[in-house]
Formats: C-alpha cells, structure tokens, sequence
C-alpha cells in the first residue's frame, strides 16, 4: 500500500555521478574506478530545474530498389588496402562488473519445463567485418540493402570470390573468411524507388567502396558462454545474429527485431482500416547452453492496403459518402492519411506512388488550377476526364494532397489506393487494442505450435547465409530444468475464521477472512458521473460496498456525509470542488476521507481528470467504479474494492506469516528497506511531454508490506532517474540535500523507529543495454543519499533489474497432464528458471510467480547487478516470489514483484497529474524536454 510523503521544493540537479569499480561480493565496497571510463558511457545531466516532484496519493513502408537493365558494370579501381586489425578479447570496459552467479537454486519441487530458445551451433571459422561506404549517401536501409544486393549479383562469381556477405544496411558488411581483397570501390547502377514526390524514378549510379575492418574472433565468444570469460564479446554475437537476420530482412517487413508478413497469417481487421499482421520476434543471445535464438509470435497494426475511399468510409461511416464532409470529418481524414503512400488506380498499367500531405478544403468540384504560364484555368473534374478519360464520381468529397508544400499536386480519393505493408505508428483507439490482444492472445498450446511452425517455415536448414557462415539452428524448443517454488502462508486478522490461508495455485479469496490492520472511514461522498444508473441503484451500490469494507475488517460508516450527488462527466471539476466544499461546511472544518465515483463504461479523460483535481486540488481519496460493477454487484468484485479501499485509508491487507516470524532471510535479521523505482516514458509520436519517474520504499519492518511512493517528472524520454538524490543552494540554509531515496529514508525511520540497515532495490523497465549505465548512476545516487543522513552510513545495497518486455516464454512439458499446469494451461506459479537459457555467468533468474488468465503467461526476468548483501539463488528467488502474494489490491499473486509493481502504477497515474493539454495532445510541439533545458513540474 502507498502512503503520502511530504516534499520539499524540486531542487537543481545532482552532480556527475562517480565512476566506481567494485571488488568481488564484500559488503559496502568503495566505488572508485581504476578504469578510464569512456565518454560515451557518462550519464546524461538532467536539466536546470531538475523538474518538480508530487507526492504520490495513498493508492495501492516497405518498397525496394528495382536493378537497372543493362550490361554489368565494371569494378572501380582498387584502392588504398587498409591496415590490417584484429579484434582481441573484450576488457571490461565500463569499470564495474555485474554480480557473479552464488550459484543455483534447489528450493522447491523440481519439473521439465520448455522454452522458446533453439540451441545454435556456431562455426569453427572466423569472421571478417568490412566498413562499408557508399556514395552518394543513402538513408535509406532498404535502398542501402538494394545496392548491395545489386553488387552481390554482379560481382560474387569474380571480385568477391564466391563469398555470400551479410549486411547491416548501414556501414557494416560481414563474411565467413576473407574477400580476396583488403580494400576496393564498386560501381553499381539502380533505378531510384519511388519517392511519393511526383518525380519520375530515374536511374543512379552508386560507388561502394568496400574496406577490411577487423576479425571477429569467434574463440573468445566460446570462452565466455563456457564461463571462462567475464564480459560477452558483443561484437560476434552482433555479427551471427546479422546473418541470420539477413533472409528475413530480404522476404518480410522488418520493424525492430520482429519480422511482420500478411502470409505468415491472415490478417484481421481491427476497425477503422486497420489491420494486425502476425509476425515473429528473433534474437540471438548467449546462454549457458551456448548460442540461443529466441524465437516468439508476435502482432502490430498495419493500415489496410483498401482503395482510399474505402478507408475514409471505415473511419466515418457509409453514410458521410453521400454528403460533403464536415469541418471536423475533414480534419479527422486529413490526420488518418497524413503521411500515408498511396498508389494511383486511373492510369490502367502505370502505378505512380505519392506520400499524402494534406487534404483540400474545398469539394474535389470547387478546385480549379492553373495549366499554362498565362494563368488559364481547369477545374480538377474536366482535367481527369481530358487528360486520362477519368470521371470522378464522388466530386463532393475533398482532394488528396501529395508531393512538397510548394508545389502539391491533387488526386481524387477514389483514384488511390493505399500501398500495402505501412505500419501504423498513432495511438490505437480502445476498440483497436481489444482486437489487436484478442489475436495476440493465444494460449500457451497453440503459441508453442506456433512458434514451432514459424522455425519450420524459416528453414535455416536451408538458409543460404547461415549455410555460408557454417551456423545450425536446433528445431526443438529446449528442455529447461526448472523448480516451482512453494507459496507462502498468508496472515489474516484474528478475529476472523481463517486466521492464516495457504494460496492454491497462485489465488485464494476472502471468505471467512478479516484484513489484519483495518483502516477508518468516518466520512465519505459518492457522486454519480454515470447517466445510465438511477440514484436508488447507485445508493443501493453504496450501501454494499459499505457492508463489504465492514466485513472485511473495517470500521466503515454505513451513511455518507450528504445524498449521492449526480454530475455531467463535462462537469468534473465543479461538481467534485462543490461536494468537497458542502462537505466541508457540513463536517464543520473536518474533512472528507473518502469519494466514491460511479462512471461510464466509456469514460474517456474523466478518470484521469477526477484522479488529478483530487490528488493535487483537493487532497482527496477517491475510488472509481464503472456502472456495469454498479449494476452487476458480485460479491468478487466488492471484496477486491473493499481491499483497495483498505489500503487507501492506511490499513493492511494481509502480512507474510514468515515476516511476522522473523524467518525471512536477509529481510528478518536487521532493520531492511524495500526499493521499487520505474520510469515510464510518453508514448511514440509524442516528442516533447516529460519522463515520469516513480520510486516507492517499504514502510514498516518487519512486515515490508506498506510503501509509500514519490512521482518527479523528468527529461523526455530519460532512463536514468535524475531525483534519486539532489544537492541545491538555498540563499537562506546554505547547501541543502534531498530526493526521493533520501526522503523514502527518512520516512522509513518516522515509520519504524530505525534506520535501514539494508537496502534492496527493485528496478523496473531497464533494457540490457541501460544496465551499467544504470547501476553507476543509481547506485551512486543511493550511496550519496544515505551518507548525506549520517557520516559513514552506508547500508549494503543489493541492486535487482526487473523485466517483463522480453521474449523468452516458457511451456509446461507435457500439455496433458494437468498437473503441471494452472487452469489455463500455463505452467505453475512459482515456477522458477536459472539454468540453461539464464546468463552464462551473471546472477539472473526467470520467475513466473503468477497464474494465467488468458494468453501465455510471461515470466519476470530478474536479473542481479550488484549484491552486497551477499544473497544465495534460494534466497533471493524465494523473497521475490513470496513477495508477490502481498500485493495489496487482488487475492492473487502478481507477476512482477509489488514494489516494482506500485512504483509503475505511481509513475503512470502521475501522467494524469500533468495539464490536460499535455497528457491528450500527442502531437505537442513544444520543446521542453527535448533539448534538455525545461521540464513542466508536476504539481508540488
């Protein structure tokens, strides 16, 4: 459960962090470097006025390069041969290295599982990079892909002695074995694509010089996945993964790591001409068992290659096809097509694609142009009909405009048809993304038949490059070791029935239960947003629920302050300041503890809107209910509100029975304090709104059930969270010290008595590439908030990366028997990997401490930076696992563990605190954050 913190004022930004170079797994070992540290690797300084903070609220297109006709050009003259490199073994660069595996964990019942990771072979020879440079300059890496391809059919048989290279698409080319040169410039002729401008495709001629770069030395890869070499030479992973990647980029749309085709599946619609293609997610990663290629199914919207009128017809329905479009319909279409590459349909074999810029703001009818220097006019209808015998038809609806601003030319809507394989990148509207999860959402059967058939299909068997480069991909899922790990006992309140409940497969219930600290709600309000529920079914509601938090454990008043207000949703902020104002008056200077809201199924900004005037306006609880729950009541569904509301109000759901004990190790023996931290980011097309950062920390010991959270917000799209600590001059206090670790410190020792004397910190939403950056920073940030408390302080930090966004799924082994399987098929909660597809050295663990709903469950991939407080595999796997089942809010355990979990909510229902203007308007052009100079405050 979160808790509110008071703030003080944002201050400027912290200082560069050190750099620090750990030795071996000692407690609270000096952080400084012996290693020059790279600029590249400095984190980025977080902007002047460092962004204020808020405390969190009690709350628990895809066209190729076509090769020109005509006789084969000649090879350019050879030049300079470059200086010949080797690469050597990789040094640890970064100046730290990451915990070391303590060894495995035996704790639990042990099973087979199978993963979506096929073991692949690597060869024996080496391989060769080349720097690639061509002239004039593409940016292009389709165009980039077509050139090479072009040079590879013209000279592999001769200059490039049979060799089949792999290419990036930007500056990098790789075979297996030398060229028969070292450096040497190609000639090579294409026709241009076409570029959606109006002017013809013509025919270019590219020079390609192609230059020894170094060796790959596939040796020292070997020795790091056998556990002989600490830091992974990333540099031949990169290299086979190009190659394998090669076929793929050549037959589908490549977005990301994922490869998307209309062939691997039909597609289905999702309304509004979308479409989702089924694609496949790969990636080549080194594992304990050697080189793996993980392989999953994966989905994205794709604009639907329909004649364009068909498309404006999906958007705005039949109907406005009869009638001239609105204002407002016209602006509508105009942002559906911006940027979309159509095709022209009028002109029988010629099929001229142009990028759409805009749309006329007057009827196809109205528009009139000039077609000499002398300004004689022709209306766009009789130009169609003279010059390609074409009648539009639908000449009240407006024109498409395609090429530059200058000089935009027009085309009729039903002359077009949109080009096929254009991902759509805007916000998918909720109806979308209901349809978009419903193909995603497989179970785990079906996806495992999936990706089977996926590897089949790609038959790297029969893979031309990876035949060249000597690699061979299994066509099994491997067979993963695995443990599930018990659940553990959960306390309840003495005063009811059950006392202490033992979880089955990942879920239990309140029946017979009490929660064991019962919060107080003396005076609440309902306002009902919802024009659909009479006020007799909304008190009935209210009148349930009450009884609902009564049964559960808590004192609950059974009337509220004044009668149920009903309100427009447009009204938000008027009718929540007005109850809140009555109730005041009524309560004679005391204040409202509770507001329930009744809402629309379909409530657009309202929950936000009510979650920020109460949360930053008023100081206000609030608790949302949609009306289908107000006409359904089920018993299910009041019980989970009654626990959120519980927790709301400072209460506490249920306790770990091992906490009360004192049997947690590593947690029980000394005062600890568990960390969560997020970041989340604004979505893709929005290039301005800030980062928001969350941090949550326990606030009770032994229990480590309550937390209180903090929200700043922070430079656009910045990982690396800029307020964990702060040091700024105050002309009054001299230097003055805060941020959030610091404040989350100083409330844990209010809270208990104590101060922490360990630290365990759980970091959500960190990709592999982030993590040294990360710890040096974070960590740093850490150590400097606790030594600005008390000289020497320095509790032992242990430092958890948390991850759900990746790829890896695991299968129960034999889909027949039951037993090893929860109600929907997915492996058991508490099922536990650390083996086999786990880093070759590192201390990471896969965790899937939850049970299935729908879909295939994804595992949690924890992975352990840094430890000094020296935890074994049991342990650490077994706290995080059996925190999980004391997430505040359901009577499941959760599938990533609760302090990550909160700090993301904290971070996401912080976006809501933002203007409204900011959180709707993705398109905002300011330019705060972007440049690092400004970010808008969230509220103080």
């Amino acid at each position: 459960m979160l808790e509110v913190l008071e703030m003080t004022p944002p201050p400027p930004p912290p200082p560069q962090p050190r750099r620090h170079q750990p030795r071996g797994g000692g407690r609270k070992q000096p952080l400084q470097s012996s290693v020059a540290q790279p600029k590249a690797e400095a984190p980025q300084q977080p902007p002047p006025d460092g962004g204020k903070r808020c405390a969190g609220k009690r709350r628990g297109g895809r066209g190729r390069a076509r090769p020109a006709e005509g006789p084969r050009p000649a090879p350019g003259p050879a030049v300079e041969p470059a200086t010949r490199a080797v690469i050597g073994p990789p040094v640890p660069s970064k100046g730290l290295s990451f915990c070391r595996r303590p060894g495995f964990g035996t704790v639990g019942a042990r099973c087979v599982v199978k993963a979506n990771h096929f073991l692949a072979e690597i060869p024996d020879k080496d391989l060769t990079q080349y720097d690639v440079k061509i002239t004039p300059e593409v940016t292009s890496r389709c165009v980039n892909r077509a050139i090479i391809a072009e040079l590879v059919r013209l000279y592999r048989e001769s200059d490039l002695g049979m060799r089949l290279p792999a290419y990036d698409g930007r500056k990098s080319l790789y075979t297996a074995g030398a060229l028969p040169f070292d450096a040497r410039e190609f000639v090579v002729r294409l026709t241009d694509e076409d570029s959606g401008t109006g002017v013809p495709p013509r025919e270019r001629e590219y020079r390609v010089v192609i230059k020894f770069a170094a060796r790959a030395d596939l040796h020292h890869l070997r020795q790091f996945i056998a556990g002989r070499q600490a830091d992974a030479p990333q540099e031949a992973v990169q290299v086979l993964d190009i190659v394998l990647r090669e076929l793929a980029s050549q037959r589908y749309v490549a977005i990301g790591r994922s490869f998307y085709s209309p062939d691997i599946r039909r597609p289905q619609r999702l309304g509004d001409g979308l479409q989702s293609w089924c694609g496949f997610y790969q990636s080549l990663r080194p594992t304990q068992m050697g080189l793996s290629l993980n392989i999953d199914m994966s989905s994205t919207a794709f604009i639907e290659a329909l004649p364009v009128i068909d498309f404006v017809a999906q958007i705005l329905g039949k109907d406005v096809m009869s009638r001239p479009l609105s204002d407002a319909n016209r602006i509508k279409i105009k942002k559906a097509l911006r940027g979309v590459k159509v095709e022209v349909t009028h002109r029988e074999n010629v099929r001229r694609k142009y990028r759409i810029s805009g749309v006329t703001a007057q009827p196809t009818h109205e528009l009139i142009f000039p077609i000499d220097d002398q300004m004689n006019m022709k209306s766009v209808v009789e130009y169609f009909k003279e010059m390609y015998g074409f009648t539009i038809q639908q000449s009240h609806l407006p024109c498409l405009m395609v090429g530059n601003q200058k000089k935009a030319n027009y085309l009729p809507m039903e002359a077009c048809k949109i080009v096929e394989g254009q991902r759509y990148t805007k916000r998918l509207n909720e109806k979308q993304i209901t349809s978009l999860l419903k193909v995603t959402c497989q179970r785990p059967r079906e996806k495992e038949m999936d990706i089977l058939q996926t590897v089949h299909q790609n038959g790297y068997d029969q893979d031309p490059y990876a035949k060249e480069f000597g690699i061979n991909i299994s066509e099994k899922l491997t067979s993963v070791e695995a443990r599930v790990l018990p659940a553990p006992w959960l306390k309840y309140h003495d005063a009811g029935k059950e006392k202490e409940c033992l979880p089955q497969v990942g879920q239990w219930n309140m029946v017979n239960k009490k929660v064991i600290n019962g919060g107080k709600v003396s005076h609440w309000a309902c306002i009902n947003f919802s024009r659909s529920v009479q006020e007799t079914t909304a008190r009935g509601f209210c009148q349930e629920l009450a009884q609902m938090c009564q049964i559960s454990g808590m004192e609950f008043n059974s009337e509220p302050v004044l009668p149920i207000y009903s309100a427009r949703p447009d009204q938000v902020a008027k009718a929540l300041k007005h109850v809140y104002n009555v109730a005041l008056h009524k309560l004679k200077g005391k204040e409202l503890e509770l507001l329930l809201a009744i809402l629309p199924d379909n409530n657009g900004a309202l929950y936000g809107d009510i979650k920020r005037i109460c949360e930053t306006d008023l100081g206000l609880i609030s608790q949302c209910c949609l009306t289908k729950h107000v006409f359904k009541i089920s018993k299910q569904y009041l019980a989970n509100v009654s626990l959120k509301i519980n927790v709301k109000m400072g209460g506490r759901n249920t306790v770990l029975v091992d906490a009360l004990s004192w049997r947690i190790p590593l947690v029980s023996d000394i005062p600890t304090i568990i960390f969560g931290a997020d970041v989340t980011h604004p979505e893709t097309g929005e290039d301005s709104s800030p980062s928001i950062a969350a941090v949550v920390a326990s606030q009770d010991w032994p229990e480590v059930t309550k937390y209180a959270g903090l929200v700043c917000a922070q430079a656009h799209r910045q990982e690396l969270i800029q307020d964990l600590y702060k040091t700024w001059h105050d002309p009054q206090r001299g230097t003055v010290t805060g941020g959030m670790v610091r404040e989350l410190l100083i409330s844990f020792r209010k809270a208990t008595g104590q101060k922490p004397q360990r630290i365990i910190f759980y970091r959500d939403g960190v990709s592999e590439g982030q993590f040294y950056q990360v710890l040096l920073y974070e960590l740093d940030a850490i150590r400097k908030a606790c030594a600005s408390l008390e000289p020497n302080y320095q509790p032992p930090v242990t430092f958890v990366v948390v991850q759900k966004r990746h790829h890896t799924r695991l299968f129960a082994n034999n889909h027949k028997d039951r037993s090893s399987m929860d109600k929907s098929g997915n492996i058991l909660p508490g099922t536990v990997v650390d083996s086999k597809i786990c880093h070759p050295t590192e201390f990471d663990f896969y965790l899937c401490s939850h049970a299935g709903i729908q879909g295939t469950s994804r595992p949690a991939h924890y992975h352990v930076l840094w430890d000094e407080n020296n935890f074994s595999a049991d342990e650490m796997q077994t706290l995080t696992n059996n925190l999980c089942y004391t997430y505040a809010r359901c009577t499941r355990s959760v599938s990533v563990v609760p302090p990550a979990y909160y700090a993301h909510l904290a971070a996401f229902r912080a976006r809501f605190y933002m203007e409204p203007e900011l959180s709707e308007n993705h398109t905002s052009k300011s330019s705060s954050g972007t440049n690092g100079t400004s970010v808008k405050p969230l509220p103080a």
